[in-house]
């Protein structure tokens, strides 16, 4: 059976994305472009340059579903497309094909899905002459599924509080459970989360100093009542690994009917604490994390979250600079850098669904790279059908 068209995959997708370009200047059509970008980043490709490179030593197997009169773009075309194209038209486009994909993976999965919300610098996006600071992009990864589902670009990180509710608003979140850590926990992206018909668990610092201590204080009432609280839910790990052991004792009660504050969080149902220790050697360190949450007083199901909120760090983030070089990049003109990264998270996400190539994510990159019929099963395996 022949593999899906990847021109016929990509089409219904992007047709409707805005070509920046005057019709006379266009040699290269846009759909043409952005296929070869992907597939290149896909295959270890991590900037302009090497995405040329690629296309012309791949151009007989891009003229098997592509009609290039004209070659391969230069990487001059590829950099010059990609700062003009509008970031919100393209975020929509993906967003569109990861909807369909998402809907798909999601049947397989019974437990509710857990969407992380985090934001990562580019570190080597800042232009000193032009006095532009390194870009910010606040991502959402779904846990389970294994996907990211959209970005907004800020300015600098202590703009993730503007940030996230526009993200929110790009996401479709029934029936999700939305973690964010503490910069996140603000009144209005509580409410923008239920709203959207979603959970969330919010972790909760210095930064809300009457709520911490509310939450503080229910708690040390708690254990002075020895934790016979009817509500109250607890739950113990225990890690080993290269010599360190970590206990994690994860607490979870309805929230107090008199909790100061507790009527400006809309829908706030339970508060929670994790208390972690770690032993290495004759070293122990101890740290205590509040929480709140609208979730039930569930304590697995909160423990999954509070745990499982930081893979948006392991498998997005960590992964990014490590398998994809982001921190490196020194692409910086105007939307190129946005562009571009989500062009790495759609890779990313296409590389962690496929199951036709048994490797590390830096491995399948390379193996893409060198096998086309590899790279074409990866590429094509990434349809919501």
């Amino acid at each position: 059976m022949p593999a899906p068209n990847p021109l016929e995959l990509f089409t219904p997708y992007f047709e409707n994305l805005t070509d920046p370009r005057l019709q006379r200047s266009q040699r290269h059509s846009l759909l043409n472009i952005l296929i070869i970008a992907l597939c290149a980043t896909l295959a270890n490709a991590d900037g302009w340059v090497d995405i040329e490179r690629f296309g012309k030593a791949k151009l007989e197997f891009f003229r098997r579903f592509l009609d290039l009169p004209n070659g391969i773009p230069s990487h001059d075309t590829f950099g010059r497309l990609f700062a003009r194209i509008d970031p919100a038209g393209l975020l929509t486009c993906v967003q569109r094909w990861l909807a369909d994909f998402r809907a798909a993976v999601s049947r397989e999965h019974v437990a509710r899905e857990h969407v992380s919300i985090d934001g990562k610098t580019l570190r080597g996006s800042f232009d000193t002459a032009a006095e532009q600071n390194p870009l910010h992009l606040v991502s959402a990864w779904a846990g389970e599924a294994r996907l990211f589902l959209g970005q907004v670009a800020v300015a600098e990180k202590s703009n993730e509080i503007t940030a996230i509710p526009l993200l929110l608003e790009l996401l479709d979140l029934e029936g999700d459970i939305v973690t964010i850590d503490a910069m996140g926990c603000q009144k209005e992206i509580a409410e923008a989360i239920v709203v959207k018909g979603a959970d969330y668990i919010l972790a909760v610092k210095d930064n809300q100093p009457k709520l911490h201590e509310a939450v503080h204080e229910a708690f040390v009432a708690l254990a002075d009542n020895d934790y016979t609280e009817p509500s109250l839910r607890r739950f113990k790990t225990v890690e080993k690994s290269h010599g360190r052991l970590e206990t994690r004792e994860y607490f979870i009660a309805n929230a107090p009917a008199d909790l100061p504050g507790a009527d400006d969080w809309l829908g706030l149902e339970s508060i929670g604490m994790v208390l972690r220790t770690r032993v290495q050697g004759d070293a122990v360190t101890e740290e205590v994390a509040y929480y709140i949450g609208s979730v039930p007083a569930k304590v697995k199901q909160f423990a999954r979250a509070v745990r499982g909120h930081w893979g948006i760090e392991n498998r997005l983030h960590w992964s990014l600079d490590v398998t994809f070089s982001e921190d490196k990049s020194r692409i910086r003109k105007d939307h190129g850098p946005e562009n571009l990264g989500l062009l790495r998270r759609l890779a990313l996400s296409i590389l962690q669904q496929d199951t036709s190539c048994k490797a590390s994510l830096r491995g399948k990159r390379l193996i893409a790279g060198w096998d086309e019929e590899t790279l074409l099963k990866i590429l094509t395996a990434f349809s919501g059908d």
